[in-house]
């Protein structure tokens, strides 16, 4: 199994780019953003995280969870076959990826959370 690098060994602008993303989340990370923050389900979640080369919307590092929140992009063929190499590389890391459409956490929150519970568990 491959080690991450999670803060240092990412490049400079991968830090700047997360700290944008940071800035600017879509109503359906805000919307999931508070109800992971502050260890409500008993983990810790960072937000917009650098994981090697890439940028988790969420992530849990005791629980090597990693969440995507995916907007209408994610439905294009070509999005879809980089999502898939992206969550085998980070598969590599020990790190579990779990997915969930914008409109699924929009709709129901207390149902994706039960998602990631189970995971988290």
């Amino acid at each position: 199994m491959e080690k991450p690098r999670m803060f240092y060994g990412a490049p400079p602008y991968i830090f700047e780019k997360a700290r944008e993303l940071r800035k600017s989340m879509t109503k359906a990370e805000t919307k999931l953003w508070n109800q992971l923050n502050k260890k409500q389900l008993g983990y810790k979640f960072r937000r917009q995280h650098p994981i090697s080369e890439f940028i988790a919307d969420f992530y849990c590092h005791s629980s090597k969870l990693v969440i995507e929140v995916d907007g209408g992009i994610h439905s294009k063929k070509e999005h879809q076959e980089y999502d898939i190499k992206r969550s085998n590389k980070l598969n590599r890391f020990g790190i579990t990826v779990i997915r969930f459409k914008n409109q699924e956490i929009l709709r129901n929150v207390q149902t994706v959370l039960k998602r990631i519970t189970t995971y988290l568990e």
